[in-house]
């Protein structure tokens, strides 16, 4: 269900977790699983996982109904009509489906899909290559087609509009372009950030499809389908568990499904009932809303440390020995989602919420801050 991406801002990750002896975890290593599990970005090992959990049809995607519904749309008319559908941006945060899409686009069209990343088109040369070799009716998947190089994206103007690009050749004076048809194709753009998108480019796509987070009992469908798939034993009760805790995310999901098999593997009798489920996640220190441990720490910097805000995002980071990316493009999302923390022109605050679920009596303030407190800047 889930789309790969590039790298987290911090560069977590890579460990898919050792649990230590008897409850605990190996040091070091329990703090990378730990973070690697809540990760919305791709880990090491999770791609031949996720290749196999993949839907090869629309009708097996499990969510996104409106997204879904609309590119069906766009797919069956442009099927009726025997052209190739208008160029596709899906559009979301990490881990919700969109190279899944891309790939069911090119399986529904009967087409082939060519696949690179924006990072990797540093030059118009790399693009005009791929472009030249694409044949009539395929499918060309860009992910994080927001951090596209400049010349690439030039060219691709052209390309997305009239099917052909101008290729220069020589330098200075004597250079000259020459034209170059490309055959007829359907762009998929995938983005984690469409505000970075330039105007004329997002404008180019006929569909933007925005991914939405799951529903717990979308997540609770998605584990059900994967926990079949890897043959995963696990109640109804225990999917539940693992949904609530995913943070809307179906890689979030099937990460933890996994690390709960293996817990069960090893320390239980192979069954995933609700017990273990329960004890699995405690190992690696996913709570019950879905915090992790640093998550928690950053909570508990801003409370205890700061009095609840307001404080600059360098400075929480600092506290918790971390990046300042790492803190606002990580662990803030979510927080902010779950109602915990909330971003001001002054700096972080914590909410009500953040104190009741740390355990400590909230400030009568409902934000956790007086209005004429002194602001503590980066």
């Amino acid at each position: 269900m889930t789309d790969f991406g590039d790298a987290g801002p911090d560069g977590r990750g890579g460990l898919d977790g050792i649990p230590g002896p008897e409850g605990g975890a190996a040091g070091g290593f329990a703090d990378a699983a730990t973070e690697a599990a809540l990760s919305a970005f791709p880990q090491a090992g999770d791609r031949e996982v996720e290749t196999a959990l993949r839907p090869k049809k629309l009708g097996d995607f499990v969510g996104q109904p409106r997204v879904r519904e609309q590119l069906e749309l766009v797919l069956e008319s442009a099927r009726k009509r025997g052209v190739p559908p208008d160029h596709v941006l899906l559009s979301g945060p990490p881990g919700l489906g969109k190279t899944s899409l891309a790939m069911i686009v090119a399986a529904e069209l009967g087409a082939a899909i060519r696949i690179t990343s924006g990072p990797a088109l540093e030059r118009a040369g790399d693009l005009a290559a791929m472009l030249s070799n694409l044949a009539e009716g395929d499918v060309l998947f860009i992910d994080e087609i927001h951090r596209i190089a400049r010349p690439a994206e030039e060219m691709l103007y052209l390309a997305m509009e009239d099917f052909r690009v101008d290729v220069v050749v020589g330098k200075g004076p004597g250079a000259t372009s020459i034209p170059l048809e490309v055959a007829p194709f359907t762009l998929v753009g995938a983005t984690t950030r469409s505000g970075a998108l330039t105007g004329p480019l997002r404008d180019r796509f006929g569909f933007t499809g925005q991914m939405e987070f799951y529903t717990p009992g979308e997540l609770g469908h998605v584990i059900e389908r994967s926990a079949a798939l890897l043959d995963i034993t696990i109640d109804d009760a225990g999917r539940a568990e693992i949904a609530h805790r995913s943070r809307g995310t179906p890689r979030i999901a099937n990460r933890l499904l996994r690390r709960v098999r293996d817990y069960a593997e090893v320390r239980a009798d192979g069954q995933a009932t609700l017990p273990v489920v329960r004890a699995a996640l405690e190992v690696y220190d996913v709570d019950e809303l879905g915090l992790d441990r640093l998550d928690r720490e950053v909570l508990g910097a801003l409370v205890r440390s700061f009095g609840g805000g307001p404080v600059g995002v360098s400075t929480l980071a600092v506290a918790v020995g971390e990046e300042p990316t790492t803190v606002e493009e990580v662990c803030e999302p979510y927080l902010v989602r779950a109602g915990m923390l909330a971003r001001t022109p002054r700096g972080r605050i914590a909410t009500a919420a953040a104190w009741e679920h740390l355990g400590l009596a909230p400030p009568s303030d409902a934000a956790g801050v007086d209005a004429g407190a002194p602001t503590l800047f980066d």
